[in-house]
């Protein structure tokens, strides 16, 4: 509770099943509060974590500062540059979310946006897959991802989803005008609630039989495209 008053980054906490006490509602109450995702789990589990005395409850601490999206946009504006988000919708894989951060940051993404709930953890193997890049491009965790792309297209940035199903192709899209590049989870693909927000559905064109690419791998291609009309 005190870590959380004094806003150090907690990525998540696990509670124990069963817990109760006016701790335990005042420790609940707080999470809430901040926006802190929180899960009740078996005791067994909380054992496996760490063998000190845990009174029930464990915090999962991040090295990764996030940064509020709605500070994040009117700064990047107001210094001239023309905005590039990439938008993580259900990437929960550790190793794909780090080598997308190590793209983003190589080819100049100005942040990633991520929700708070059904998205990878920002932990030490997040950090080392993505080589460090985690520590260099601001990472903006949301409580509603729909909500946060609202914002980002009404504050003139331009949603562009990428899917397999999308008519044009990337090169065909124009990605050089402030733009959220918006990647969806390879078993689920773009939420439909967010898809009906995009301004655009585009594809990367494969010859191959194999029907799609890695998420990590597809953010690649996209952010080098972006970079490629912006800079090239």
């Amino acid at each position: 509770m005190e870590a959380v008053e004094a806003g150090k980054p907690v990525d998540k906490v696990f509670i124990k099943k069963g817990i109760e006490g006016v701790n335990a509602r005042e420790l609940m109450d707080l999470l809430r509060k901040h926006k802190i995702p929180y899960l009740f789990v078996p005791l067994e589990k909380l054992n496996r974590i760490t063998r000190k005395n845990h009174q029930g409850v464990i915090a999962m601490m991040t090295p990764v500062e996030t940064s509020p999206l709605e500070a994040l946009i009117p700064e990047l504006f107001e210094k001239g540059q023309v905005p590039l988000l990439i938008v993580l919708d259900g990437v929960t894989d550790v190793r794909n979310f780090g080598a997308i951060a190590r793209s983003a940051e190589c080819l100049g993404a100005h942040a990633l946006v991520i929700p708070y709930r059904g998205s990878a953890p920002l932990s030490a193997d997040a950090i080392k897959t993505s080589a460090g890049a985690l520590m260099r491009v601001p990472v903006c965790k949301v409580e509603n991802l729909s909500k946060a792309l609202s914002f980002i297209s009404e504050s003139g940035i331009r949603l562009v989803g990428f899917s397999e199903k999308g008519r044009k192709t990337i090169a065909e899209s124009d990605l050089g005008s402030p733009t959220a590049l918006v990647m969806g989870s390879e078993e689920d693909g773009i939420a439909g609630e967010n898809i009906k927000l995009l301004d655009e559905l585009v594809r990367i064109p494969m010859s191959g039989e194999t029907a799609s690419l890695n998420v990590s791998v597809s953010a690649g291609i996209a952010l080098y495209e972006a970079y490629r009309q912006r800079e090239l």
